[in-house]
């Protein structure tokens, strides 16, 4: 993965979360798991309403963030987009569809993990 312009990781995980908001992505979370794993800091997860939503949230995101220099470590699942991942190492994004956000319940899985305050426009529009 390459970085371009500093970024800690929780203004990288807001980043991700934002720029899923403004793609009307929905359910966003983000888990700050720092004291329970050592591969990443947050976990985002977000919820698109079919696979071209899922695939066009991924999109924005990678040519946002290619913007300022960063690329994802990987990304999985891009072909399918039912379940996206994008891993930018402090930070690692989940797009999925409604169906398998309900499968895998990521959230539950991480239940020990605090969730970041994210404030987002959309969220607040929607609330």
């Amino acid at each position: 993965m390459s970085r371009g312009k500093e970024m800690r990781p929780e203004e990288l995980a807001r980043r991700l979360a934002a720029i899923a908001d403004d793609k009307k992505g929905t359910e966003l979370v983000a888990l700050d798991v720092r004291s329970l794993v050592s591969y990443t800091d947050y976990l985002v997860i977000c919820t698109a309403r079919n696979e071209r939503q899922a695939k066009a949230i991924h999109d924005e995101v990678y040519h946002q963030l290619k913007r300022d220099g960063w690329l994802p470590a990987r990304v999985e699942g891009e072909r399918e987009a039912e379940w996206v991942l994008m891993d930018y190492l402090d930070a690692v994004l989940h797009i999925f569809t409604p169906e398998l956000r309900e499968r895998y319940r990521l959230e539950v899985l991480w239940g020990e993990a605090e969730k970041l305050d994210l404030d987002l426009a959309g969220e607040r529009g929607a609330a």
